[in-house]
């Protein structure tokens, strides 16, 4: 049986007065029975809230209605401050995270290449004009070692989405990144037939509705799993720390755009040691999303200072790099790095609530990101970062997962570890239509009548995710096979996306 908390335990808190008693114990033992809360984590949480109440007050999260009742009664003049044992149970104070260099990086102008440099291009007849060009750009920056372009590539911002640009090992640059830091797939696999499926229809579909957040104001009231908010990169630097509370409120929530939700049916082909699972059909959740307002807020404020401090001609501006070595570029590695955590535990705050409101534990979960940077080797053994905008990384038996779109499959993939493609795969099918094409050209009866066909459920989106606007999944894993090996396809049922007035502009 749970060991609940008593009034005597408030007490050692706060001298709390006596009508708000049953108010407290309710809210507390309700943390504890309903959300399976250890007795010593609520005791935390209260204390948090006693020693700043007017910023619990004013934030969502479990304590909000008990802070604003300490909040009002401060106001009044009637304190009710946390006591020495309450600060006992307040949660050490992480170590200050201390960039190891006081360097600024200077301002600097530089020149392209005369010549770009050569790279790879992987299913070249599917990849639009303006792609091509904007990777050949890339490949002639003077920090450009290697390159390569995936066949779902399309134009972006800066590196086309799709593409992978190996730079010299001391430089990064932001919008090679991209707006969506650590943007990453997520598959839970479950103990449960496709049958599942037909005789819970509107139960997976409720669990959608009820326990996903998508886009502008998407945010979370309860948290399976809040533990990334400890990290001490939270502490590192401004940037990072005026944008704690903000994706502490969203996580797990998802984004706009091409971001979902759903549930389907993964056929697994063959035994892997990677996968570890029995040939055969499966109910699965797959999941898209990254790192919220946080990561857009990091890539926004870097890419902004790379292109101050780095100066290069009009079509290359938005490849502008940071030092490593300098203030700066540390200070964007590690938020895109803590992003990449963040990303993940959205991800696991997700599958985690939708897992126990069927009541299973999944067998198996595979996840990976792309809009990430790495510190890797070529095969010619030089040190590089990775740039994958859009791209899945695919080395020697890396697991990944390249979705299709909201009526097309799946896959999970092995990666073979191709230098060409600097140990890199697609990260989707690939858009051949922008969203203002999208709009102009498809219509809401077209997009019902590719749903029906497919039976598929759709619980939001909008016409510029419609599956017209992307290129053949089939087409483009074809185009990969040196890439990546095929385990298993994943067959979408009920989508969830963001509701058309949730919508917000989006790179890829």
């Amino acid at each position: 049986m749970e060991t609940l908390i008593s009034t005597e335990d408030l007490l050692q808190l706060a001298p709390i007065p006596e009508h708000l008693h049953d108010m407290f114990l309710r809210v507390a033992n309700g943390m504890i029975q309903r959300a399976n809360y250890p007795k010593e984590k609520v005791m935390e949480l209260l204390a948090q809230m006693f020693q700043n109440p007017k910023k619990a007050a004013f934030s969502r999260n479990k304590v909000t209605n008990l802070a604003q009742a300490i909040y009002t009664l401060n106001k009044q003049g009637i304190a009710v401050p946390l006591s020495e044992t309450g600060k006992t149970f307040l949660p050490a104070e992480p170590a200050p995270y201390v960039l190891n260099t006081d360097e600024k990086q200077s301002e600097q102008m530089f020149e392209l290449r005369s010549e770009t440099l050569p790279y790879a291009i992987f299913g070249r007849d599917y990849i639009e004009e303006g792609a091509l060009q904007q990777m050949a750009t890339a490949a002639s920056l003077p920090i450009s070692v290697a390159g390569a372009l995936m066949p779902d590539a399309h134009q972006g911002y800066g590196l086309p989405i799709g593409g992978v640009l190996a730079t010299e090992s001391n430089t990064v640059i932001p919008f090679a990144v991209g707006v969506d830091i650590a943007c990453r797939m997520c598959l839970s696999v479950f103990d449960l037939p496709p049958a599942f499926m037909k005789r819970e229809p509107h139960l997976l579909k409720k669990s959608l509705v009820e326990q996903t957040k998508f886009g502008i104001g998407g945010e979370t009231r309860d948290k399976f799993d809040e533990s990334v908010m400890d990290l001490p990169e939270w502490q590192a630097t401004k940037v990072i720390r005026d944008l704690k509370d903000k994706a502490y409120r969203q996580l797990g929530s998802s984004g706009t755009g091409n971001h979902f939700v759903e549930w389907g049916i993964v056929d697994v082909y063959e035994q892997d040691p990677q996968l570890n699972l029995p040939p055969g059909e499966y109910l699965a959740l797959l999941s898209h999303s990254g790192s919220r307002g946080f990561g857009g807020n990091v890539a926004n404020y870097y890419s902004k200072l790379a292109m101050q401090k780095t100066r290069l001609p009009k079509q290359a501006a938005h490849l502008a790099w940071l030092d490593l070595n300098s203030e700066e570029g540390q200070g964007y590695w590690i938020a895109m790095n803590l992003a990449g955590e963040y990303a993940s535990a959205n991800h696991h705050e997700i599958h985690s609530k939708l897992a126990k409101s069927i009541g299973q534990k999944p067998l198996v979960m595979v996840e990976n990101h792309h809009n990430f940077a790495w510190k890797e080797k070529l095969a010619d053994g030089r040190d590089v970062i990775v740039h994958r905008k859009g791209a899945t990384p695919a080395g020697p038996d890396v697991l990944g997962i390249i979705p299709g779109s909201m009526t097309q499959p799946g896959f999970v993939v092995s990666g073979r570890g191709n230098s060409d493609s600097i140990n890199s795969a697609s990260h989707g099918a690939g858009r051949r239509m922008s969203r203002t094409q999208a709009f102009n050209n498809i219509t809401r009866s077209q997009l019902n009548k590719a749903l029906q066909e497919a039976d598929i459920q759709l619980i939001g989106g909008d016409l510029d995710e419609a599956p017209m606007v992307y290129k053949d999944i089939e087409t483009v894993i074809g185009a990969q096979s040196d890439l990546v090996s095929v385990l298993a396809k994943f067959t979408p049922k009920i989508v969830r996306m963001a509701d058309a007035n949730r919508k917000e502009g989006r790179e890829d």
